[in-house]
């Protein structure tokens, strides 16, 4: 049944209007007359001719990046990055026309990336770009069929090591990094920004003993205060962009004050360690949240354990904390604890 009754009282429609291999529709209601309404409505929208029988979308690959580049792409965060990696996609899949590029058309590029040695997380992250081409120009109206990403599963990522600096490896890169590198490395390891957050840094947004984070992965400003010593480092005018740097260089800066440092870790090995050694000091997780932008507590959870009395609640808390009648209890040759 595509309408259901929910433990909680309430109705969920589960319906696939096109089929099983096409999308999936949710969504959830107080009223069981209106969950059907719903699944009416939408059942007799995939079934207007007008809507089915659209002509096959024969716009190349490359015209409709064009489209969205100009109408949505160049406003969003980190578009050019993002632009490279779509055009990447166009030229290897030999830039397809719209209605060729399915889910086995997807599958076989993947293959091919794979061949190449690409790791699952790039090519995970270019066809997410380009699924969230589709879904933006499918809200303004430009873009009418079944999204062809969503189709398939993203690639296993293999669990990479989460790399951070010990007190002597900043101590040492530190002395290594020089000029803008050396201020950089000093926001970034006060305050756990991301490259990209600190890297567009202005002058204009540090205000007092607070820096702010305008440019932000998921949009949202955030603010981080830090050390007067650290703002006297960081702060040398008084408007404009504050680092000219090389990502690459200094990179390689990185790599000399932490020879082992994994591959694709470098400035963000930074961000770690801020936030490992916020947590073996002590630091509250929610906080850390917050400094880091974390929108979900599961991405800060993996620095808990870092805390000096992380899950040490289990010994204080335990139902056996307040018993003071254990003692030795022999069973065989084992010796354990028993109650008296």
């Amino acid at each position: 049944m595509s309408v259901k009754k929910l433990e909680d009282g309430r109705y969920e429609v589960d319906v696939r209007p096109r089929g099983r291999d096409g999308k999936r529709i949710r969504r959830k209601f107080e009223r069981k007359a209106d969950a059907h309404a719903f699944e009416r409505s939408i059942i007799a929208k995939y079934q207007n001719n007008e809507y089915l029988n659209r002509p096959a979308d024969k716009r190349r690959l490359s015209e409709f990046i064009a489209l969205w580049w100009q109408l949505i792409g160049r406003n969003k965060n980190y578009a050019n990055r993002r632009l490279s990696a779509i055009n990447c996609i166009c030229n290897d899949m030999g830039d397809p026309m719209i209605y060729q590029i399915d889910s086995r058309s997807l599958i076989e590029y993947r293959a091919y990336r794979l061949e190449k040695g690409i790791k699952a997380s790039t090519i995970n992250h270019d066809l997410f770009a380009l699924s969230g081409i589709f879904k933006s120009m499918a809200e303004i109206d430009e873009f009418h069929g079944e999204n062809p990403v969503s189709a398939i599963k993203a690639l296993k990522e293999p669990k990479t090591e989460m790399s951070y600096l010990t007190q002597d490896e900043v101590q040492r890169l530190l002395s290594i990094a020089k000029g803008d590198y050396y201020r950089i490395a000093v926001l970034l390891l006060a305050t756990g920004a991301r490259w990209g957050e600190a890297y567009q840094l202005k002058a204009e947004n540090i205000v007092g003993n607070r820096v702010m984070f305008t440019i932000t992965k998921n949009g949202e400003r955030r603010v981080v205060p830090v050390s007067d010593e650290v703002i006297s480092i960081v702060k040398d005018r008084e408007s404009g962009r504050l680092f000219r740097v090389s990502y690459m260089r200094f990179r390689l800066k990185m790599k000399e004050a932490k020879p082992n440092l994994p591959d694709g870790q470098a400035a963000h090995a930074l961000r770690h360690t801020f936030a490992t050694h916020f947590m073996m000091k002590g630091g509250n997780i929610i906080a850390l949240q917050r400094i880091l932008g974390h929108a979900d507590i599961s991405q800060t959870m993996v620095y808990a354990h870092f805390a000096p009395d992380y899950l040490l609640d289990a010994v204080s808390y335990n139902p056996l904390s307040e018993m003071s009648t254990l003692r030795p209890h022999i069973r065989g040759n084992e010796r354990v604890l028993g109650v008296s």
